[in-house]
């Protein structure tokens, strides 16, 4: 067990202070395509404050986020010592101290007291094939999590409400993620399903389509279409709202068709390990 804490806590600091290259790729390219010169200087300032956060090991944003964990947990692998629950939470707590990261999270989301170590964490436990153990660890800002957004549509309003819902959650959102974002898109499961499909959506590498031909084609198209709201980097207007969209699918049943967005701010961060 101390070995899943250990590594839980290293993912906490590594993914708050330590930008994928994948997502400062996308800086470079969206400073090429940005027509605003206040958007490119806003580009600029993000690719800067990425590098300071790297440089130094501090958070590149005070929203240090809630901590969502997941797991693919090999069906060969026996856990001693332990609740896997209890090791990922004690990893949690270690490193958002020992990080000095902010601790976001209330213990009654009514009664609103803070915890003081940002724990419990969100664990999203999948049972696969194999010997090993996959843990990642992505912090999740409060500002882009309250501009998600589900809707159960009526199947016959197909792919085209598919889109107008997306383009509609995250003109709605407008500044208020932190452009330019990533938007990850569920469609269909059930309603927690779709939610899931949707957070999952952007632990993919920016940029990187989707295997399926018809969905990587949906994605190019929510993205032009995200673009040319005008939202622009913080919402201050520009071509770059959105650095990718994300879209991933599941069956779903004859009388429904359910959506959701989960969108990221441009921090999007997330970290990984195999035990």
């Amino acid at each position: 067990m101390g070995r899943i804490t250990q590594a839980v806590a290293k993912l906490c600091k590594d993914a708050n202070y330590y930008l994928g290259e994948d997502v400062i790729e996308a800086f470079n390219n969206a400073y090429e395509q940005e027509l605003s010169l206040t958007g490119k200087e806003i580009i600029e300032q993000l690719i800067k404050n990425a590098d300071i956060a790297r440089a130094e090991d501090v958070p590149m944003c005070q929203d240090t986020g809630f901590a969502v964990v997941f797991v693919e947990l090999g069906q060969d692998v026996h856990i001693v010592g332990g609740s896997l629950e209890d090791a990922i939470n004690e990893g949690v707590r270690q490193g958002y101290t020992e990080g000095y990261l902010r601790k976001s999270i209330v213990g009654h989301p009514l009664e609103r007291v803070n915890t003081g170590d940002n724990t419990p964490a969100v664990i999203h436990l999948k049972l696969v094939p194999g010997d090993q153990l996959k843990i990642t660890v992505a912090p999740k800002g409060g500002g882009s999590e309250n501009m998600s957004a589900i809707k159960m549509l009526k199947p016959a309003e197909g792919v085209d409400g598919v889109k107008k819902f997306v383009l509609d959650t995250v003109k709605e959102a407008g500044p208020n993620p932190c452009p330019p974002i990533i938007v990850g898109v569920g469609i269909g499961g059930t309603f927690e399903k779709a939610a899931l499909l949707a957070k999952e959506a952007l632990l993919r590498p920016v940029g990187v389509p989707s295997h399926k031909p018809e969905i990587a084609e949906l994605e190019k198209e929510l993205l032009k279409k995200v673009n040319n709201l005008g939202i622009g980097p913080q919402g201050l207007g520009g071509r770059i709202t959105a650095l990718a969209v994300h879209v991933n699918i599941y069956p779903a049943h004859i009388a429904s068709l359910p959506v959701a967005v989960n969108i990221n701010c441009h921090a999007s961060r997330h970290k990984e390990v195999i035990l």
